[in-house]
């Protein structure tokens, strides 16, 4: 099992410092841009070399380069014992986000939640032998990144039963880091209890929203009160440190190993599988390699007009590029476009952000032609991350 960071307030200031070198030797290291498609560390393709500090290392110099968004109990029951949570270390909170130097030698990832939680086991999938860092929430994930509190940052984009996670979609814009590589992770909802209680003593169910929505048709079964709470293991943590014995918590098997509970019942969604999909996100991106297949992630606007979406889409289609993801979302600081019309006056248009999944590499002449291409189209472009496509559930 990995281990879980936590920084106390002696270790934040003594890193400070430290910080201050890590920044000013990364100042040092940006170079003279040029208008190429190039690689990050120096590899170049067509003849071009550079490394950039705060730009894309997969865009050409042209592509605009600004952020969109700046600032979403009954009967005989054996109260039997459990873990010590007095050890377990806290969540990062916005106060603790200092910077920190990275000087281990395992990859430290940051997630949402606290120990057991499934942002952890995505973590951990992905990186078996990683430190994880807990965070409140996803925007203090990124910032962990940032400040080199952590090596890689975690964060869900979507699910087989819920969708889109849209917050996460705004953060990758709103942060400069780049995605390395994807995580599906099967969810596996377990109602957990204290040792020696019983289904039949449950009186209330803690878990977050949308565990507790998944698993609507075993609890309406159950007969019982549900509790919102941030985090499903968060449930778990609430219920063995106040010695709750009348509530159970829904949070994964990891969850009940760590916090000493019970595991009364598995698989209690209401769909018999749930695939999560994560996104793992770091400083710098990486280089495109020819032993497996890889994705390309970006984002871009279009200006109003009929068929430019068409024609945005078909620079994919044109060089035989599967889009295995398309989503869109309005822009927050400009949530309306005004367009001229003689006929009746101005018009009004939601202005919108088109992510696009692509499967290429950006390693391919296929994929940098039709980036190319649909910069004839684009406003707005930005190459969020080419990175290996995760097979494995």
């Amino acid at each position: 099992m990995a281990a879980t960071t936590s920084l106390g307030v002696a270790e934040l200031a003594s890193s400070q410092l430290c910080c201050q070198n890590l920044r000013t030797r990364r100042s040092s290291l940006a170079l003279k841009r040029t208008r190429k498609w190039v690689y990050p560390g120096g590899v170049c393709v067509g003849g071009a070399m550079r490394i950039l500090e705060d730009e894309n290392p997969w865009k050409p110099g042209k592509i605009m380069a600004h952020l969109v968004d700046h600032h979403q109990m009954d009967g005989d029951v054996s109260h039997g014992s459990h873990k010590d949570l007095v050890s377990l270390p806290k969540p990062l909170s916005i106060s603790d986000i200092v910077a920190a130097s990275d000087g281990g030698a395992k990859v430290r990832v940051s997630y949402k939640g606290i120990p057991g939680s499934y942002g952890e086991d995505a973590a951990l999938k992905a990186y078996p032998n990683c430190e994880t860092v807990s965070c409140n929430d996803f925007e203090e994930a990124f910032k962990a990144v940032e400040l080199w509190i952590a090596d890689k940052v975690i964060v869900p984009i979507e699910n087989t039963s819920g969708g889109s996670i849209h917050r996460n979609y705004d953060l990758l814009l709103r942060h400069r880091l780049h995605i390395v590589g994807e995580v599906q992770l099967a969810t596996n909802l377990s109602l957990l209890a204290l040792p020696g209680v019983r289904t039949e003593y449950l009186k209330r169910v803690l878990s977050h929203s949308q565990a507790l929505d998944l698993s609507d048709n075993f609890l309406t079964k159950l007969g019982v009160a549900r509790e919102n709470v941030d985090d499903t293991a968060g449930a778990a943590q609430i219920i063995a440190s106040n010695g709750l014995y009348d509530a159970g918590a829904i949070a994964s098997i990891r969850a009940a190993e760590i916090y000493g509970l019970n595991v009364l019942a598995e698989r209690i969604q209401d769909d018999s599988e749930i695939i999560s999909r994560y996104l793992v996100l770091a400083r710098d991106p990486i280089i495109p390699k020819a032993d497996k297949p890889f994705k390309t992630s970006i984002v871009f606007t279009l200006d109003e007009g009929p068929g430019v979406l068409f024609k945005a889409l078909a620079v994919f289609a044109l060089r035989d590029i599967n889009l295995s993801k398309i989503e869109s979302r309005p822009q927050r600081n400009r949530p309306l476009r005004v367009v001229d019309d003689s006929n009746t006056g101005t018009s009004k248009y939601f202005d919108y952000l088109f992510y696009i999944d692509f499967e290429a590499s950006m390693t391919e002449p296929r994929a940098q032609t039709a980036l190319g291409h649909l910069q004839e189209f684009a406003t707005f472009l930005r190459v969020l991350g080419c990175y290996p496509i995760d097979t494995t559930i």
